[in-house]
């Protein structure tokens, strides 16, 4: 599996300033989504970002909430999707990504969640023709949570992130 885990500090510029490492550069803004790019031990990393558009249960400490595709310079992830939230998702659980009728099972890695590598492309593939994204998991808590994510302005930001990483 060449599941990369993105570190904390991998995440929009606007959430966290990371001091002892270098902040992430933004590249553009296209519609709903971003493209940064940022440096980490020495490899370039690029990605199209998205924060939610809606948190369910309104009454929960979501945090932050971000849905990315991320590309390494040096190979190691090629459009990877995943989602990355304000707190660590239960273990054991399935979080659920649905674009339209395809939904794709996530497995939890902390405050992040990635599906299997096979199913990559065709998350990809949804999120370029999509009109949204609704991601389903449970928190470390036990509380249920769902995010909604516009797909407005992602197939742009998705080949701008992948032209920066090549």
């Amino acid at each position: 599996m060449r599941r990369i885990l993105r570190s904390a500090l991998v995440i929009a510029p606007m959430l966290f300033a990371a001091p002892a490492f270098a902040e992430p550069a933004a590249v553009g803004r296209f519609k709903d989504w971003a493209v940064f790019t940022e440096t980490v031990e020495g490899d370039l990393i690029c990605y199209a970002a998205t924060e939610a558009a809606s948190k369910s249960p309104g009454k929960a400490n979501h945090g932050a909430v971000w849905y990315y595709v991320t590309s390494w310079k040096s190979g190691k992830a090629k459009a990877q999707p995943s989602i990355k939230v304000g707190f660590d998702f239960k273990d054991g659980s399935s979080p659920k990504a649905k674009v339209g009728r395809s939904s794709w099972t996530l497995f939890p890695a902390g405050a992040e969640a990635f599906a299997e590598d096979a199913d990559d492309p065709a998350i990809v593939e949804a999120l370029r023709k999509g009109a949204s994204l609704v991601v389903e998991g449970t928190s470390a808590r036990g509380t249920k949570v769902t995010y909604k994510f516009s797909l407005n302005g992602s197939a742009t930001a998705i080949d701008k992130a992948a032209e920066a990483c090549r």
